[in-house]
């Protein structure tokens, strides 16, 4: 297992160089200068822009200014914020368990809907059932999520007035976040209410944003269960009796997890970015809404910094599926 681990870890390294690469060479190509920005126009004459160029290191040739930037990510340090003066690594930390909280919330109700769906569709094979089900994972698929949050926005709170249109709480409550996990937060901060309105914000962002993998988990889950209703092992274990519970929950779907474990680990990765589409529409305070906001800014350490943060911990979310494999399938470790 060891082996097998740094065999993985080797490959993620010139990965994570290829990264710092795109994320600085990124922010560059954006249109428009950071430091007028940051400034504004009015009263910044020529001689404080240079000034302010220099001190930011930014009238240095592109190639000093990339290898300066890898020196300072290898010791930690991701520069400070053009905008709020604060280090990246601080603001990344502090805003990421608003998207954590989120992503979880949806991928389990990706996987609680998504995966049994897909197996039921692939042993009602050909029924009403297994059409109607993956008509309606297509269209999840299908849906763009902006427009499909903007649609539950309107239906649930314009009209229908049960869910918030934004936040994460009501602004009744107010209390210390220490854990960033505002669900947790709001059950241990002794406020009647506060729970239930944790909730209620929660609904619509994670709805929307577990719609998609739900579609893809369905589907995956449909033919990695195909495939492995046909073999022989499965008809044998048919032959000895074995309740249908028994062969389909036992035998089938466990062989069949490896396909899904991919799907579901690809599937954590992508909400991650789409949470950033979902954060800016409901307005949730997280990463994802917070590089949408550095972007328009040029803010370019948060850019870069956030960009190297979240493909890091994809990388991580891939290593973890990886080494899934290797306990369910013994035989992957050796490959």
């Amino acid at each position: 297992m060891l082996r097998f681990l740094f065999r993985k870890l080797v490959v993620i390294v010139p990965v994570l160089i290829g990264i710092t690469i795109v994320s600085f060479g990124f922010v560059r190509i954006l249109p428009g200068d950071p430091v007028m920005l940051m400034a504004g126009e009015r009263g910044l004459t020529p001689e404080r822009h240079a000034q302010l160029m220099a001190e930011f290191g930014y009238d240095r040739p592109l190639l000093v200014q990339y290898f300066d930037y890898l020196g300072n990510v290898l010791t930690g340090d991701f520069g400070n914020s053009l905008i709020t003066k604060k280090p990246v690594l601080s603001e990344f930390l502090t805003l990421f368990p608003a998207t954590i909280e989120l992503a979880i919330v949806a991928v389990v109700l990706a996987a609680l809907i998504g995966i049994p769906l897909g197996v039921l569709a692939a042993v009602k094979r050909g029924s009403w059932f297994d059409q109607i089900a993956m008509s309606v994972a297509l269209t999840g698929y299908s849906m763009p999520i902006f427009w499909w949050g903007l649609l539950l926005v309107i239906l649930f709170s314009g009209t229908l007035g049960w869910t918030p249109v934004s936040g994460r709480i009501g602004l009744q409550y107010y209390f210390p976040n220490p854990s960033g996990f505002m669900l947790w937060d709001a059950a241990t901060s002794g406020q009647k209410g506060a729970l239930i309105s944790a909730i209620r914000h929660l609904i619509l962002p994670s709805v929307v944003l577990a719609t998609v993998p739900m579609a893809v988990l369905a589907r995956q889950s449909r033919s990695a269960m195909l495939e492995v209703l046909g073999e022989d092992y499965v008809r044998t274990a048919r032959a000895k009796g074995l309740s249908p519970l028994r062969v389909v929950g036992l035998h089938a779907l466990r062989n069949a997890l490896i396909p899904i474990v991919t799907t579901l680990g690809l599937q954590i990765g992508a909400l991650l970015t789409g949470a950033i589409l979902t954060e800016t529409i409901f307005s949730w305070p997280g990463i994802g809404k917070w590089m949408v906001d550095s972007i328009s800014r040029r803010d370019y350490p948060v850019v870069q910094g956030g960009l190297l943060l979240i493909a890091a911990i994809v990388m991580a979310v891939n290593l973890l599926v990886d080494v899934l494999y290797a306990v369910i399938n013994p035989r992957i470790r050796h490959k």
